[in-house]
Order: C-alpha cells, then structure tokens, then sequence
C-alpha cells in the first residue's frame, strides 16, 4: 500500500464519528469526529467521561516505544512487536516509526487489518492453511512488491494445504516460510524433533509456491520456563539454522530470518542471537515482543527481563482503568461499576491502585479487589480504607493482550488527565 494511501487509512481513524459504540466517552461529544473530540483536549476527570473509563498514559506509552527501540538497537536486533496485543493500527505506526521492521500477527483477520493500514511487513506467527486466507495473501502479494509476508510451516501436510491453496490461487510469489521449531513436548505448535523440521523443510523445497526463509519459534512456551531451559531451546533453534544453511536450504536467499521472542524473556534472546554464526547470508534476528507496548501491572510486570537486567531500564505500565464506587454496604466491602467486561481478568485480578474524590487522588490504601462479575469489581476494605460512594478508583490491570480487546477507542492521557488522542483497536 503506498504511503499516502496508509495516511489516508489512518486519518480515516480520526474522521470516526463518537457515538455509543465507544464505551466511557462523554456523551455530549456525541456526533463529534474523533479528531474534533481529540483537538478539544477534554480532562479525563472532568470533562464528562464516564466511568469505567480506560486510558493509556501517553508518558508511559511514549517511554516504552522509546525503550525497546533503543534495546533492539543496542542489541542488534530486528523488531517486529506482536500487534496482536493492541490490534490498534495508531499503535503499529508509532511501532514503526519506532524502528520496527514490520509487526507480528497470529490470524489472518489481523493481517487484513494492518494491510488496510499500511503495514508492508507482516510476520504470522501461525502455520496459514485456510485456503481463503491464503488466496488472499497470493493477490496482496502479487498486487504490491514491497509486501513482505513470512509465516510459520510446522508440518508436512500444512505445507501440502498451503501449496495446493497458493497453486489454485495462481500465486506468482512464493510465500516466505519459516520451519517452526516447537518449545518441547507439551509446548503449543511446532515441529518437535529437529528430523522432523528437516521433512518439513524438504516438503516446503519441493513446492514452488513456498521459498524457505529461515527458522523460528516462540520460547514463552518452554515447559517449566527458566532462564537455563530457555536458553537450551534457544541453542537449538540457532542450531537448526546453522544446520539447514550448511546443508544448502537457505541458498539464494538475501537473509536468513531467524526469530523468537516474546514478551518474557527477550533477554535469553538477545544473549543467544548474539552467538549465532557467520551463516550463508546475513541474518535477520527478528524479535516478536509485543506486550511491552502498554506493559501491565501483573503479568508482564513480573517476568519483565528488565527485572532480571535492571541496567538495561524499565519498561513502564500505561493501563489504567478508572471505576466508581456504586455500592458500600458494609465497612468491609465495596463495589465498582467494573467488571469482566472492562477489566483483563485472565491471569491476575485488578489492583486497586490510586483514589480520587474532589480532585484530590491519594493512594487506595486498604482496598483490594477480591473478585469481577460480569460488571462489578468486587472490593475488600481494611479499617484504614477511606472509601465513599462515588468516589473514584483508578486499577492496575494485567495482561494486555485481554485489555485492549475489551475497548474499541481508548484515550490517552497525560499525567494530568488531558487526554490527546484516541487510540481505535480491532478486535
């Protein structure tokens, strides 16, 4: 797609009219473009958003962009961050800008969502053999020469599906593969023993719709995970590069694409890519990491590598979804009018984090969020908790992924709650 066409796509975004689909917006700004709504620069807190509300910290989010980009640099590496997190093309953009070599997707509904945008570097992160999907990636691929499409293969017969697929669609490109080789025995997709990504390799050579362009595979799925394990896994992927260049497979290739990472343990990457040989062809270390975007307050927090790598930096949480106190029928108990529907639940519960009432935002001290319904937070209260009806209460959330699938159009706000854009997600 060319540039002016992506340009156009995006300040489509901004042209969106503000209506009820957007859930915590003012409902006076009802009928105002997303653009006019941005250009109004409304306060969070009270301009008439109503609660719940999630907003991004622009702050935040801008030192994370800045973060990553500087440690792929540092470290050599090629960036191509999973959009699957966000699904806002907003985000792909600032990604880009941001030194990204292109962004990872899982399904091909993503694919079509960030081509629509502009993106002209995909990596799906799946085996693709629905024959639909693929017709459609032959024809973006023949219709524009600057489209770069790689994506797994981790079995012979997929490969056979994806050939016969491509071959019907009257492909002229070959697809870019990559043999995906799985974390272990119990882990998720991939080929499991090195014998068997070398038949899937000699499957995809005797295609001509199909180019074998490197290896890769996801590490976060290593069975009990730690340091030592994944770092083995990763020695095997590099391996398994170096075997299949030194046995010819990689010939005629511009680079070599060799990839992993996700948001855990992109340390061990770094470590280990920066120890892959002298190969045929330069190589392309290509690092998937996505949550690290907007970060969390649970999950991600915890196994960040920065925690393990402290001089590397920090990455920051952006999330913060804001719920009032509806309900305080006993000094032990509250309630918030948010609940599975607004808050990520799927790995760790909200933490109530900050108060505000009157304007004034102090800790929530002796608040704890014990449960979700299906719109109400469950609250325990310490004596020391000072809690009313109608105050406000601001959560930290965990796991990104589950959060910006849950808000179509979220603003971003600076650390005084002016909000600057809108940021529109595509689940």
């Amino acid at each position: 797609m060319p540039a002016d066409t992506a340009a156009d796509s995006l300040a489509r975004l901004a042209a969106e009219r503000v209506d009820h689909r957007f859930k915590g917006l003012p409902p006076d700004a009802d009928g105002l473009t997303v653009g006019e709504l941005a250009a109004q620069r409304r306060n969070l807190f009270t301009d008439g958003f109503a609660t719940p509300v999630l907003a991004l910290s622009a702050e935040r989010l801008e030192h994370n962009l800045e973060l990553m980009e500087t440690y792929a640099a540092r470290h050599g590496l090629a960036f191509a961050p999973h959009g699957k997190t966000s699904m806002a093309p907003q985000l792909f953009q600032r990604q880009i800008e941001h030194g990204a070599w292109g962004i990872t997707l899982a399904v091909p509904h993503q694919v079509r969502v960030a081509r629509a945008f502009g993106v002209r570097r995909v990596f799906l992160a799946n085996e693709l053999v629905d024959a639909a999907a693929l017709r459609w990636i032959a024809a973006e691929l023949d219709a524009d020469p600057d489209f770069r499409f790689v994506c797994y293969v981790d079995s012979v017969r997929g490969v056979e599906l994806m050939d016969a697929a491509l071959r019907d669609a009257g492909a002229t490109r070959p697809v870019d593969v990559v043999v995906e080789l799985a974390a272990g025995e119990g882990a998720r997709t991939g080929v499991r023993t090195e014998t068997g990504c070398a038949a899937v390799a000699d499957a995809v050579a005797a295609t001509r719709t199909l180019r074998l362009a490197g290896v890769a595979g996801y590490e976060g799925e290593v069975p009990k995970a730690d340091t030592e394990r994944v770092t083995a896994w990763l020695r095997r992927l590099v391996a398994l590069a170096a075997a299949f260049d030194k046995a010819g497979r990689f010939t005629g290739l511009d680079e070599i694409v060799v990839s992993a990472g996700g948001s855990a343990w992109f340390d061990a990457v770094a470590d280990v890519f920066a120890q892959i040989p002298e190969l045929s062809s330069p190589v392309l270390k290509l690092l998937r990491s996505g949550a690290y975007v907007s970060h969390d307050d649970g999950h991600y927090r915890k196994l960040t590598p920065f925690n393990r790598v402290p001089e590397e930096g920090a990455l920051e949480p952006a999330f913060r979804l804001w719920a009032q106190v509806v309900s305080r029928p006993s000094t032990e108990q509250a309630f918030l009018n948010a609940g599975k529907r607004d808050a990520a639940h799927d790995l760790d519960l909200p933490v109530a984090q900050v108060l505000r009432r009157e304007g004034a935002e102090r800790p929530a001290t002796g608040v704890t969020v014990t449960a979700l319904s299906d719109q109400h937070a469950w609250l325990s209260t310490a004596p020391e908790a000072d809690l009313e009806v109608g105050d406000w209460v601001g959560l930290g959330l965990s796991h990104p992924c589950t959060s910006f699938d849950k808000w179509q159009l979220i603003p971003v706000a600076e650390a005084d709650g002016t909000v600057v854009d809108y940021v529109r997600t595509f689940f």
